[in-house]
């Protein structure tokens, strides 16, 4: 088995304008901690991963200000106007036969047992997963009025989680050949418009993303308990 060093790329270009905050969400503090404080932790202590590259946008005057961002694993990028754009931006310094996992600045609950869950399954594998979780509410689709057109079967359906993990040059390339770069939600979406199969790793639920300003009371429960 080819032995391949594993980074992390947290893109952190965004502003999250619907938490309603006047900072990007990312630095709204948690517990004494700015939210991506949190959700680097578990990537820094991590003993398999090499290098964890944080990519900014051009005007972020917060980040090198924080005391993580002078951790010898941290290393920062300029992002771009989306998503992919600032993950493209930190894939292009990663050795193209490494893993690279990729995480939501915004997503400070992850656990490192579902980190060591997604990596072995990856190796176990050989091919690329993300950490989701099962639905459990009824799923119902609407129109653009809101209203119900109809019930989703949930047998099968779950919610994509982050990390995501790929070979990198896999990812790189998914990325770069996409026809509909505006349809890449998540990594895994770029695989599935590649043909390439991604496995499902079950993580926990409570690896939520911090969306809403209703969400920072949960993260803060939910770290609470873990600490």
């Amino acid at each position: 088995m080819v032995n391949r060093n594993l980074s992390v790329v947290i893109p952190a270009a965004g502003i999250g304008k619907r938490v309603g905050a006047t900072i990007p969400k990312q630095y709204l503090q948690l517990l004494g901690k700015t939210i991506i404080e949190h959700s680097l932790s578990p990537f820094i202590v991590h003993p398999e991963i090499s290098r964890v590259i944080v990519s900014l946008a051009g005007n972020d005057q917060w980040f090198k200000s924080l005391a993580i961002a002078s951790h010898p694993k941290i290393e920062m990028v300029i992002g771009g106007a989306e998503r992919v754009d600032s993950v493209l931006s930190a894939l292009n310094i990663i050795d193209e036969n490494d893993y690279v996992l990729v995480h939501d600045a915004a997503r400070p609950c992850l656990q490192v047992d579902d980190i060591n869950k997604l990596i072995n399954a990856v190796k176990n594998k050989q091919q690329g997963a993300i950490l989701a979780s099962k639905v459990r509410d009824t799923m119902k689709r609407s129109d653009p009025h809101n209203e119900i057109v109809t019930t989703v079967d949930r047998d099968n359906l779950w919610h994509a989680l982050t990390p995501q993990m790929f070979l990198n040059k896999q990812l790189i390339k998914a990325i770069k050949s996409s026809k509909q770069p505006e349809k890449i939600t998540d990594e895994a979406s770029a695989l599935e418009m590649s043909g390439l199969p991604v496995t499902i790793v079950e993580g926990r639920s409570d690896n939520l993303k911090v969306t809403r300003e209703e969400d920072l009371k949960l993260a803060a429960f939910y770290l609470s308990q873990g600490e």
